[in-house]
């Protein structure tokens, strides 16, 4: 999704053309529920990445051309001209890999299958969009493909499960750490999956389901698990009611995971769709509601909401209002895109209610869709989307 609400789609498979890999592009306009094309890729791939950076294009890397492997090229979408322009090249052709972006602007690559596509990476790269060039960093403890990675909100990224010829399905874990371009390991999923999805959660934990597990080819299962940051473990929660691999799941405003589609047992498509709630507990009672929020939020500009109980309950917490350690709201900004987790501070001046909070002026955070969602007692808001988008003169 762009800053200009408009969702770009670009190259990918089709076994009906004689190319089968594909160049061509589009765009989608919600607002119309229309597709337009716009400019064509300049290298075919499919199974590559795409990163909406911090200026607004788009970073597409890597993929596969169908009988000839990987590739190592990377090309920008400029959403202005509807053009693409080649950059800098990965240092290794890869395919099926990840790519994430970081609280720097910067976006990290890693794993993936190689350039033959015979065998998995270890290797992991850095993305500078002010020099249009990689570096490599640190190497993963395992080489994998077909793995999940999620950026925490403590800035780092949890990579876990995907495939690898030697072990197949995946358990192991292990955390990158921008600061010092380093991984550590984490601890090991409850099972073995690859192809399946992973969700940060409102709370900060991370969801993980489906996916293959077992042997070679795989089989898809219905089994769940949550990470918590804090302590380094999964913990087991409760099964989907489809086992399915290669699905989406999608984070809605009102906290629940969307999980649709994907591969059933038997290798058939599944239909289905379902939802996970994480189970905080809390009463309707004293849910704080944003009324309003902005469409747009214009980077550099102050965030200001609209609602009620942004104060939370009386003695919801302990003690009176003058002592609860909720009278404060916490509004949370966090980007789709990525999963960039801001929490605003209140404006000195204009201050917060119970039915309205400004915040001071939001800068350096990513362009493109986002949630906002205000937490009151520790409960949150249904989160309201909005664009971060940039001021043009």
């Amino acid at each position: 999704m762009l800053p200009n609400d408009k969702v770009l789609v670009a190259a990918g498979v089709n076994y009906h053309t004689p190319e089968q890999t594909l160049d061509s592009a589009e765009l989608y306009d919600p607002a119309s529920g229309t597709w337009m094309t716009t400019g064509s890729l300049i290298q075919r791939r499919g199974d590559h990445t795409a990163t909406l950076l911090p200026n607004g294009k788009v970073l597409v890397a890597g993929g596969s051309v169908i009988l000839q492997g990987a590739v190592a090229s990377c090309e920008l979408y400029d959403p202005a001209s509807g053009t693409w322009t080649m950059t800098g090249s990965l240092h290794n052709a890869r395919v099926d890999h990840t790519a994430t972006l970081l609280p720097n602007g910067n976006v990290l690559v890693t794993g993936g299958l190689n350039l033959n596509e015979n065998d998995q990476l270890t290797s992991a790269e850095v993305y500078d969009p002010a020099s249009g060039t990689w570096t490599e960093v640190a190497s993963l403890a395992t080489k994998r493909d077909g793995h999940t990675a999620t950026l925490l909100p403590n800035g780092k990224v949890l990579v876990a499960g995907g495939y690898n010829f030697d072990i197949l399905w995946i358990a192991r874990a292990e955390l990158y750490d921008p600061a010092n371009g380093t991984w550590q390991r984490t601890g090991s999923l409850a099972t073995t999956r690859g192809r399946d999805a992973a969700t940060l959660l409102p709370n900060g934990r991370v969801l993980v389901e489906g996916g293959y597990t077992g042997g070679f080819p795989g089989v898809p299962t219905e089994t769940a698990e949550l990470y918590d940051p804090a302590s380094g473990t999964w913990q087991t929660t409760s099964s989907l009611a489809t086992a399915r691999a290669y699905h989406t799941a999608t984070l809605l405003p009102n906290g629940k995971v969307l999980v649709a589609t994907g591969y059933g047992i038997g290798g058939a498509y599944t239909p289905s769709a379902e939802l996970y709630d994480v189970g905080l507990g809390f009463s309707s009672d004293w849910q704080p509601v944003i009324e309003r929020a902005p469409r747009r939020l214009i980077s550099g500009n102050p965030l200001r909401l609209t609602g009620s109980l942004f104060q939370g309950i009386s003695q919801a917490s302990s003690g009176n209002t003058q002592d609860s350690s909720s009278n404060y709201p916490i509004v949370q900004l966090r980007s789709i895109e990525n999963s960039q987790v801001a929490f605003l501070p209140v404006d000195p001046v204009a201050g917060w209610s119970d039915t309205s909070f400004t915040s001071v002026p939001v800068t350096g955070f990513p362009l493109g869709p986002a949630l906002v969602t205000v937490f009151t007692n520790g409960i949150p808001s249904t989160a309201k989307p909005l664009i971060v988008a940039k001021h043009h003169h």
